[in-house]
């Protein structure tokens, strides 16, 4: 479909980000929101801090949380994460459908927690406190695994709209 056949939104899916757009949003934000399935079927979610590295979400999570014993049953899960809060100037968001691996090796641990702390809102007065504060035994990494992705651009929208208008009114007679 051609920018000038854009009558109304109720197909958005050729609003997507570009590749350089999603990097770029998943590197400027650090909050998403989880979403997993408890075990009466009802999906449930919480904000959290997060990292994006090596093309996985990175999150972390104590085991006694609900969204924890709810993994280890059945790891689908899902994440949001939007451009509110950061300087990007048009509404952006990415969903990703996928699963999570739990990690409580001491190497996962070894890189993610400085790495987290260092790219975080994090509430210590600096990163490496914020790692103590992290580093205990019952916490567990969750790094979530892409599978499907749907992402939305404003800016995209924007100017496609604004596309359609002007070849819309290039195309009307003159009065």
């Amino acid at each position: 479909m051609s920018d000038s056949h854009v009558k109304n939104y109720d197909d958005v899916t050729m609003y997507g980000l570009t590749n350089d757009r999603e990097e770029a949003l998943l590197r400027k934000q650090n909050e998403l929101t989880f979403i997993w399935t408890n075990k009466a079927g009802h999906g449930m979610g919480v904000t959290m801090s997060y990292i994006w590295r090596n093309g996985r979400i990175w999150c972390t999570a104590t085991a006694q949380r609900a969204r924890m014993k709810a993994l280890a049953r059945d790891n689908r899960c899902s994440v949001v994460i939007s451009s509110a809060g950061t300087d990007i100037d048009v509404s952006q968001s990415i969903t990703f459908k996928g699963h999570a691996v739990l990690h409580t090796d001491q190497e996962t641990k070894d890189w993610f927690y400085p790495d987290f702390a260092r790219h975080t809102n994090n509430p210590a007065p600096t990163p490496d406190l914020f790692v103590q504060f992290l580093d205990t035994p019952e916490r567990i990494v969750i790094e979530v695994v892409p599978e499907k992705t749907i992402s939305f651009d404003g800016g995209s929208m924007r100017d496609k709209t604004s596309d359609a208008i002007n070849s819309q009114a290039t195309l009307q007679p003159e009065q």
